[in-house]
């Protein structure tokens, strides 16, 4: 099950276990039950202080426990944890067997505060990037409080349940047998949805910090790497963000990001974080930002009032807003998102095994999920708006020589249907000829670009006709005072790296401007 490369490797991390880890497999007659009861066997050799047993009772076969011996874990997987998974599984052993988690001592505080049982299910898919971080937070969740419970459920694997609750995007997740949450989602989201007293308890905590020199909204490239420009000045600075690494979180494979061959989105997104704590940046992660209030007195402060209503002060602000997928806009969209409609193939394409789906945009994120999706599904069906596709000319190629791919340009997505539950096909029109067609499929997959989250800042800061901050050279916005960077910006060409340079830029240029205003605190 294991090769001897990962065998070593994992025993040298299985030398962190510290107290004694008990594996307890519940099985059946399935080929995957065999390939379980090896890897358990397997990982328990690795370290005297893991044992295996096979006797279990769970009703979820095959599926395997792992607690602290003698404890009352409520960690599962219904799955055999390999691929973006694997780390899922030695992070749990890590945890059980003592090691201590790398969380702050107040967010481990109100996870064993937590009031209430809590029984929580998340159906994954082993080729999903987004997966393993909601499965690590709910597994620590429940190694740190004993009335959590939570198992993680292969798609693939238990696709009778998948079937029965018309899961169509993953990780989607269940709390006490009812619908909590799909997607991405890190612990701090997590505890704001089961712990509704911490909101006003956080407002509090976050009004108390003072004046920032410099305050960044937004955590992704431009936000990271303007903190980090700011702080090395020696001045205060804070970042608040929803999601800290913005849209790397979502992102599969970076492999343009100079000097670094290649990597994942999520270990991107965590090495950002990683270089603006070490400065010493204040992040206020998973807080939204509601209201701007630039000053009306030359060299005061802006005022920053978030979702739960806290408000922070800043002397100079960088937005690093970000964007987000563009919708489609057509009816049916909304009705069937995460039911058919989805936007990461990466993610959510095993799901449609076997299945017709069609895929919106010819852009290069439209063809590249066209060409994934066409190793996985039955057929797929890409629609183009344009009368000729976007994408470059290689990957063009590779798309028409599929065998299971059909093209459609100059063609105009009108419906997406449904029977109430889930997709059961699309309608588009033919925009030279007008004529519109139907098209039976299980699964639509939206690629049409982004669109900036900038909604909030409609007459605060001046605007493009895109809803764009307009920014200057120096990545100044409208506003004295108030800088901007990244993918929300005028700023062309949205990508990675020209995001981390506008936003060390845009944090030069708020600190040129407190020394220029006499506003350095």
């Amino acid at each position: 099950m294991l090769d001897d490369s990962l065998k070593s490797q994992l025993a040298g991390y299985l030398q962190r276990v510290t107290q004694p880890v008990e594996l307890v497999a519940s099985l059946d007659e399935r080929e995957a039950s065999v390939e379980m009861r090896e890897l358990i066997t397997e990982v328990a050799a690795l370290s005297p202080l893991i044992t295996a047993r096979f006797d279990g009772d769970d009703a979820r076969r095959p599926s395997f426990s792992i607690s602290r011996a003698g404890a009352d874990m409520g960690v599962r997987f219904a799955a055999i944890p390999m691929g973006h998974e694997f780390t899922s599984l030695v992070l749990a052993l890590l945890q059980a067997g003592g090691h201590p988690p790398k969380l702050e001592a107040d967010v481990i505080e109100q996870i064993q505060s937590l009031d209430g049982d809590f029984a929580f299910e998340t159906y994954m898919s082993l080729t999903c990037h987004n997966c393993p971080d909601v499965v690590q937070a709910l597994n620590l969740m429940a190694v740190l409080n004993p009335r959590i419970r939570h198992v993680a459920i292969d798609g693939g694997l238990f696709k009778a349940e998948v079937d029965a609750r018309q899961i169509m995007a993953v990780p989607t997740v269940y709390l006490n047998g009812q619908p909590f949450g799909s997607g991405r989602m890190e612990i701090g989201e997590i505890l704001a949805k089961v712990d509704t007293g911490n909101a006003a308890r956080e407002a509090a905590k976050l009004s108390t910090k003072g004046v920032f020199d410099v305050l960044i909204i937004g955590g992704g490239p431009a936000g990271a790497a303007a903190a980090v420009y700011a702080a090395r000045k020696g001045i205060k600075t804070g970042i608040v963000a929803e999601r800290f690494g913005g849209q790397t979180l979502d992102t599969l494979g970076i492999e343009n990001y100079i000097s670094v061959l290649e990597t994942q989105g999520p270990k991107f997104a965590a090495a950002l974080e990683a270089h603006a704590r070490h400065y010493d940046v204040d992040i206020m992660n998973g807080q939204r930002v509601e209201k701007l209030e630039p000053s009306l007195q030359p060299g005061g402060t802006t005022t920053v009032t978030l979702a739960n209503g806290a408000q922070l002060q800043g002397r100079a602000v960088i937005l690093s807003t970000g964007a987000r997928w563009r919708n489609v806009n057509v009816p049916g969209e909304a009705e069937y998102r995460n039911k058919g409609v989805a936007y990461c193939p990466h993610c959510d394409g095993p799901l449609f095994k076997g299945k017709k789906v069609a895929v919106i945009g010819g852009g290069n994120s439209g063809v590249e999920a066209a060409i994934d999706l066409a190793g996985v599904v039955a057929h797929v069906t890409l629609i183009e708006f344009a009368e000729q596709l976007k994408a470059d000319a290689v990957l063009v190629n590779k798309l028409r020589s599929l065998p299971n791919v059909e093209i459609h340009t100059y063609a105009q997505t009108t419906e997406i249907s449904g029977d109430g539950q889930k997709v059961n096909g699309l309608r588009y029109k033919d925009r030279a000829t007008g004529v519109e067609h139907a098209i039976e499929l299980a699964g639509v997959f939206v690629q049409i670009g982004l669109v900036p989250n900038t909604e909030w800042l409609k007459g605060t800061v001046e605007l493009s006709k895109y809803g764009e901050i307009i920014v200057d050279a120096r990545g100044a916005t409208s506003v004295p005072g108030i800088f901007a960077a990244g993918d929300a910006t005028t700023t062309p060409y949205k990508q990675i790296i020209i995001a981390a340079g506008e936003g060390a830029k845009a944090a030069l240029s708020a600190f040129d401007h407190l020394i220029r205003h006499g506003v350095q605190g």
